[in-house]
């Protein structure tokens, strides 16, 4: 609501700046497929702005990043990196997407004169210096939900008649991209993501994924009346798929299973040897010092609150210097900890390789009692 009361407030001024759009000008949304990168597995989202008349075939990315940045990968890191819009012509960006073999979908958007005048004005008005960088936020503020503030600010409201959805949560939709293919991923999304990836999300917040920006822009209305009648039926694809999808993984929840079957065999047989715990517990330790860090060295809003310390404890670098010999409050607090951890993995729906995960060190830090 904040970012549409500004908006509004900055129409008056760019008005002078801009000439208005003919009476041809139309605007669409581009929803873009998955790449083979790991940061467009989740596809893509842009605005289109078309005006032959004027000369004019934008598309307006909000999606862009400088690899050039000084610190770039710390930045990112820390989740500090800062994205800004940029703007191509409709044919290089289509060429790009065809280069990738990434499929694209054009959805029209219905706009009264005003309020296309008023998506040009700040699109264009976000292109400068001043606008054109933010603090980029995988939830909460990314290429996708730009769009949507764009778009809802150019229509003068931020209330749509939403699709009707059961409540999923950030973490819930992840998944689901993720599964199949991608189950390592998914893993490591789950590693770090603590409790808020675990908000429900109402239709608008949904939208931080652009598949669900497609879906709900093809289904929904403002004021009453329909975005685009028939686009639920007929969206326009402009590019099919050819890229090769990546090829299924060992599945990690497999692999997991292994080492609990594994370590419970050698430790029953007595071939489990000290080293060892060491090297399993150091690592845990480890982990957890890292996950602290992306809770408390960070600002990214999804890795706070990450219950997963709960099983990669600090605490188990003690334990691992110390074994046999570690106090056993520290043993018992651990396995309260690993309880309520393999608790939190289910209710919240993390990959099952996590449980197989702190079962192992369960089974270990109880024979050490």
């Amino acid at each position: 609501m904040k970012r549409l009361v500004l908006t509004l407030m900055l129409l008056p001024l760019a008005v002078c700046a801009q000439q208005p759009l003919s009476t041809e000008a139309t605007a669409s949304l581009l929803t873009c497929g998955p790449g083979n990168d790991f940061y467009t597995t989740f596809g893509h989202t842009a605005v289109r702005i078309s005006d032959l008349a004027r000369g004019i075939d934008y598309v307006y990315n909000y999606g862009t990043f400088d690899f050039d940045t000084p610190n770039f990968y710390w930045k990112f890191m820390r989740g500090q990196l800062d994205y800004k819009l940029s703007r191509t012509t409709f044919d290089r960006f289509m060429a790009e997407y065809n280069y990738e073999g990434r499929s694209v979908v054009e959805q029209p958007l219905c706009f009264e004169s005003q309020q296309l005048d008023n998506l040009f004005i700040l699109l264009e008005t976000n292109l400068l210096p001043e606008y054109r960088y933010y603090r980029y936020d995988f939830f909460r503020d990314n290429c996708a939900t730009r769009v949507r503030d764009v778009l809802y600010s150019a229509w003068g409201s931020d209330t749509l008649l939403q699709r009707a959805l059961p409540e999923r949560s950030y973490r819930r939709l992840v998944s689901d991209n993720l599964k199949g293919t991608l189950e390592w991923w998914r893993l490591g999304i789950d590693l770090l993501f603590g409790l808020p990836a675990d908000h429900r999300c109402s239709a608008p917040e949904r939208m931080f994924l652009p598949m669900e920006m497609k879906a709900e822009y093809a289904q929904t209305a403002t004021s009453g009346i329909w975005v685009c009648p028939g686009m639920v039926d007929a969206p326009v694809q402009l590019l099919e798929e050819t890229r090769t999808p990546p090829s299924r993984s060992f599945p990690p929840v497999v692999a997991f299973a292994l080492l609990l079957v594994l370590v419970a065999v050698m430790t029953w047989k007595g071939w489990w040897r000290p080293w060892m715990d060491r090297f399993l517990f150091a690592l845990a330790g480890v982990l957890g010092l890292f996950l602290c860090f992306m809770w408390f060295g960070t600002d990214h809003y999804c890795t706070a609150w990450n219950l997963n310390i709960l099983w990669a404890n600090p605490l188990l670098i003690l334990v691992a210097i110390r074994l046999r010999q570690s106090p056993r409050w520290a043993l018992w607090l651990l396995e309260v900890c690993f309880a309520v951890a393999a608790l939190w993995t289910l209710v919240c729906g993390l990959s099952p390789a996590i449980l197989f995960i702190i079962l192992t060190f369960a089974l270990r830090v109880a024979l050490l009692r």
